[in-house]
């Protein structure tokens, strides 16, 4: 089974673990478990300059080679996922949960 880590997991795991439950962070340990990663850095960036994601900071010093280090992969995304982000109806506001969501 594939776990999907979407941002704040993210930076709780590596700026502030003891956040995440003991099962979560025993998967997020297990070298041989696959673990896709929902963050961007448009995403981070965007979250960071809106003050949502003060721990943010982390990840853009340190950039994606801290989150292949811990590694997880990048969920892949598409042309096509964007397309069926951007016709998503209205309860999907937020543009970040519209692309997961794709």
């Amino acid at each position: 089974m594939a776990f999907l880590l979407d941002t704040h997991a993210l930076l709780w795991w590596l700026a502030e673990p003891e956040r995440l439950s003991p099962v979560v962070q025993a998967t997020l340990a297990d070298a041989g478990q696959t673990v896709f990663i929902s963050a961007s850095a448009w995403e981070i960036a965007t979250k960071l300059r809106l003050g949502c994601f003060p721990t943010a900071e982390i990840l853009l010093q340190d950039g994606w080679s801290l989150m292949e280090s811990q590694g997880f992969q990048p969920l892949p995304l598409s042309w096509s996922h964007g397309l069926r982000a951007g016709s998503y109806p209205m309860p999907h506001r937020d543009p970040f949960d519209r692309l997961l969501a794709a």
